[in-house]
């Protein structure tokens, strides 16, 4: 019996042993390890070469320091984030976050010192923070390589959120979509988009290009001019087909614009080509327009401002364009602004600066 005894307790031993070697060692969660999660995940992310590649997320790390600053200073000092959300979009952690704004002294500016006396003041967007405040389950995560911010002349705040394209129609169907909501053409095959960035050019300029696996490519422009931001979106058809019944969306999200973002149509206008938005004492308006132009309409949930172009039809190895203007306005008379801008044939401006001698309207236009 006591040999038997000293056996079991041998054998018991061992297995315990056995479990403590095999069961890995099990640490609480902490805010590094989570960081270092996401961080992994957004390499994974960021890698486009592969043909099962994650959709795109808020997580966009940086790898040079210039791009560190450069989103550091966009997300602190222009669109006002907090330590978490910052920490969200770079997959650092906000000590770390708070380290680095002391680093690159982005502590204590105000996005008015840093703004140029000949262009209005845009932005990428950097995610992490939904553009919207309503109607959030219509755009899930949000792709940020489509948007743009454009901040208000009076405000270091206050800013629109523009989506160029937010979507695009063809006779094929829903052909590209800068969210999740109703399936593309891609999600019913199975296919991903790769996650891609704007191109920053040193004169304020944006621009981006994306090839769809059909062959379709479709670029943006982004132009920042002294009064206004001049857009053009060019869509080249590299299909055997000829396409048709395009229609593009473009969204105006006014979230995080004091001024204009009451959840309602009532602070909207709709005329001819134009779309526009005002204040409380209507005396500051944000105007924005497509040419050609499809319909202009509004979403009280959200809220937004649309002004929709259409595209005409095209033929393989064709290249359609269309062009799109944003701009503020001071005053009571929009009717005479918008006739202004008529003046202007600012859809032939081709992105380069509008005779300055023709700027002066009824009411202030703002060149900040």
């Amino acid at each position: 019996m006591p040999h038997r005894m000293f056996l079991l307790v041998i054998f018991w031993t061992w297995m315990t042993e056995a479990v403590a070697i095999a069961t890995p060692e099990v640490r609480p969660a902490t805010e590094e390890s989570a960081v270092e999660s996401r961080c992994a995940a957004c390499v994974d992310t960021q890698d486009s070469s592969t043909d099962d590649q994650e959709p795109a997320s808020q997580l966009r790390c940086v790898t040079t320091e210039a791009d560190e600053r450069f989103w550091l200073e966009n997300m602190a000092i222009w669109h006002q984030y907090s330590l978490q959300e910052m920490s969200l979009v770079l997959g650092k952690t906000p000590n770390e976050i708070r380290d680095l704004l002391s680093k690159y002294d982005l502590q204590t500016a105000s996005s008015m010192e840093r703004r140029s006396k000949d262009r209005l003041s845009i932005m990428p967007y950097p995610g992490g923070r939904h553009p919207r405040r309503g109607f959030l389950e219509g755009a899930i995560e949000p792709q940020r390589e489509t948007k743009f911010s454009v901040f208000t002349p009076w405000s270091a705040t206050s800013y629109v959120v523009a989506d160029v394209p937010e979507a695009i129609f063809t006779n094929l169907g829903l052909t590209y979509l800068a969210h999740t909501h109703i399936p593309t053409i891609w999600d019913a095959q199975g296919m991903k988009l790769p996650i891609q960035e704007w191109q920053r050019l040193d004169n304020g300029e944006l621009k981006s290009q994306r090839e769809l696996p059909n062959g379709i490519r479709f670029g943006v422009r982004v132009v920042p001019e002294v009064d206004h931001v001049w857009m053009e979106l060019s869509l080249t058809n590299g299909t055997a087909e000829t396409l048709s019944d395009m229609r593009v969306q473009h969204c105006l999200m006014l979230a995080y614009s004091e001024e204009f973002s009451p959840s309602s149509n009532d602070n909207k206008i709709f005329h001819g080509d134009y779309a526009l938005v005002h204040d409380p004492t209507r005396r500051r308006w944000l105007i924005t327009s497509w040419k050609p132009l499809g319909r202009a309409w509004g979403n009280p949930p959200v809220p937004c401002l649309h002004a929709d172009p259409i595209l005409p039809n095209c033929h393989p190895g064709e290249t359609t364009r269309a062009q799109g203007w944003i701009s503020f306005f001071e005053g009571q008379d929009w009717e005479a602004e918008i006739e202004r801008l008529e003046r202007l044939h600012w859809w032939e401006e081709n992105g380069s600066t509008v005779d300055q001698n023709q700027t002066l309207g009824h009411g202030t236009t703002f060149a900040r």
